[in-house]
């Protein structure tokens, strides 16, 4: 029997030697390895961070003692161990397992992460609760992926230099670093000031010299010591215990180390190096490239960010002003071979989205030509600066909206299903949607050319359009894909519009296809035009404030009873499953929109 089988056959963690946890590390870096060939998902951050997660697991009583992650990519050895080995062959497929921490799944799992940066805040939020309520647990965050210098995490950090005992964040460091201090002194003072004789000897000199000359000097020398540490003053002075570095995949010494920590109950920043990939040589040697996979191990390609650093390379000899900005999502939205090749017009500044629109406003009022590339799920931590920095200021900055739509298998906590509700009620700001990558570059070329902001959101995925490129590029009008005198289908995107095409080649009636281009400003003259007939609105957004609603309160704000049917996401978060699955549970099939044709 495996020592992973013998986990679930009533031995405990706790009751395995080295050896055994080493053995057991390997398993479930196998399991995971093997799951994610099969089904796709996170494969480096997990496998880097195996020995860590079970060292959390050997030292503390999970879940009585809280584990909140902080990105939870990195959370797949922690389902394993917490009852969930047998399910996890399901796992980012319909009904089966998370991708990410979900308290609705198991209680294991003390909070949801699917965005960085919010670990600290829930955290802090744990201990304070605690010690209101006088309970008793420890509260450990476990931060990797560079998101520790998200700025929602610097506020918790910040917000106070009074942090509360019994709390330990753990930062994985993978490849980002927060300091260069890792000589022989700075290690041996980190270990030794964490040890329980530390404590012992400590207490030893205050009851034998007390506030004496030489017991004040002793602590002076340890203070001075201290002060020369840089990350040590910072710590301390954010109200922390630091310790650190230390090898992140030595289970012997990663679980004395966290033994003295919880002995000691004081707030600890414990900082480990880890591998990202670790176990596997394909996976090592090119973290990056492992992220996150499609099912068979195939890298995912996308039909609209696989065009944009070549749509960029072309616009940039016409427009040397541009600048494209990311937010840590470089690879993700195609950007890659732009950066290359134009170093000094790519700005990527980390897991920190709002500082990421910010800027943008700050390089269109000094004249230069911002495109703001993001997903539509980590867009959302923007609207603040999106509305105040930009739009209020009517800042011609271009946001090019990656994942809009449903994103499958990822899940509730990355649908891009809000972007046309969140995006089109702001002043100022002019939402597009193309229906191929030739549109995509004629929309990028408009948003250039204007002085207000512009927002071009398209889905991922794979597409082969069908219909034929725009020869029109007025983007303050909707396109007729095909004429009919039947009922009129508005589509937003490709999805949309090849759905509507589908509806089309199932049906006898002499349907008007549309591709609604333009979300805001509405095409009203064509509106105008077919408000007496039958109008079916499609939209890969949430049905509250989307196209369909803009479409709705056009005609009612004029007075006008159409007939219009508004189909899109259900009101509720929308769980992990392949898009068609997706769009099949929200209505958006051929035979839901037959039964509303007239």
């Amino acid at each position: 029997m495996s020592i992973l089988d013998k986990t679930y056959s009533g031995t405990t963690i706790k009751q395995l030697n080295i050896k055994e946890l080493n053995i057991l590390c390997d398993e479930i870096r196998d399991q995971i390895f093997t799951t994610v060939e099969k089904n796709g998902g996170h494969l480096s951050p997990n496998l880097g961070s195996v020995e860590l997660i079970v060292a959390l697991h050997y030292v503390f009583d999970i879940p009585s003692d809280k584990l909140i992650f902080d990105v939870g990519h990195q959370s797949y050895a922690h389902k394993i161990l917490t009852g969930r080995l047998n399910e996890f062959s399901s796992i980012r497929k319909k009904g089966g397992l998370s991708g990410f921490p979900d308290p609705a799944e198991s209680q294991a799992d003390a909070f949801i992460a699917g965005h960085a940066g919010t670990s600290i805040s829930a955290g802090l939020g744990f201990c304070r609760s605690r010690d209101f309520l006088k309970d008793d647990y420890y509260v450990v965050n476990l931060v990797g992926d560079a998101s520790f210098f998200n700025g929602e995490n610097l506020e918790a950090l910040t917000s106070s230099v009074d942090k509360p005992n019994k709390y330990l964040v753990v930062l994985n460091d993978n490849g980002m670093s927060i300091n260069k201090n890792n000589n022989g002194l700075y290690k041996f003072i980190s270990k030794v000031t964490i040890r329980r004789g530390y404590y012992r000897f400590n207490a030893f000199l205050s009851r034998v010299f007390g506030k004496s000359f030489i017991g004040n000097f002793l602590r002076r020398i340890k203070r001075a010591i201290k002060r020369s540490l840089s990350v040590n003053t910072i710590m301390d002075n954010l109200g922390f215990k630091y310790v650190g570095r230390f090898d992140g995949h030595n289970l012997k010494s990663l679980i004395r180390i966290l033994q003295d920590i919880k002995y000691s109950g004081q707030p600890t920043l414990l900082h480990v190096n880890t591998i990202k990939g670790k176990g596997y040589v394909q996976t090592e040697k090119d973290s990056s490239r492992f992220h996150g996979v499609s099912e068979n191990m195939s890298l995912s390609k996308h039909y609209f960010s696989s065009a944009v650093s070549e749509i960029l390379n072309r616009k940039i000899e016409k427009y040397p002003e541009i600048i494209a900005i990311t937010a840590g999502m470089k690879d993700g939205v195609g950007l890659t071979n732009f950066a290359t090749q134009h170093p000094n017009s790519f700005v990527d500044v980390g897991i920190c989205e709002e500082f990421a629109v910010t800027l943008s406003a700050g390089m269109a009022k000094s004249g230069s030509k911002p495109i703001v590339f993001m997903y539509s799920t980590f867009m959302q931590r923007g609207y603040d600066q999106l509305i105040h920095d930009v739009c209020l200021q009517n800042l011609p900055v271009v946001f090019c909206i990656d994942r809009a739509g449903f994103v499958g298998s990822d899940g509730k906590t990355h649908q891009g299903l809000f972007d046309l509700s969140y995006l089109s009620h702001i002043p100022n700001l002019t939402v597009l949607s193309p229906k191929d990558v030739f549109e995509l570059e004629n929309m990028i070329e408009y948003a250039l050319n204007i002085s207000t902001p512009v927002a071009i959101r398209y889905p991922n995925g794979k597409f082969n359009p069908v219909y034929e490129q725009s020869k029109d590029c007025d983007y303050t009008k909707f396109e007729v894909i095909k004429s009919g005198v039947s009922d009129v289908l508005l589509a937003v995107g490709p999805r949309m519009i090849d759905l509507a095409m589908q509806v089309q080649n199932s049906t006898d009636k002499d349907l008007e296809i549309v591709n609604a281009r333009v979300v805001k400003p509405l095409d009203c003259e064509y509106l105008d035009l077919v408000k007496d007939r039958n109008i079916i609105t499609l939209e890969e957004n949430s049905r509250i404030g989307g196209f369909g609603s803009l479409v709705v309160s056009y005609y009612v704000d004029k007075g006008e009873k159409p007939n219009v049917t508004v189909l899109g996401a259900k009101d509720e978060f929308i769980s992990h499953a392949s898009v068609s699955e997706q769009l099949e549970q929200n209505g958006l099939t051929v035979e839901n929109i037959l039964k509303h044709l007239k």
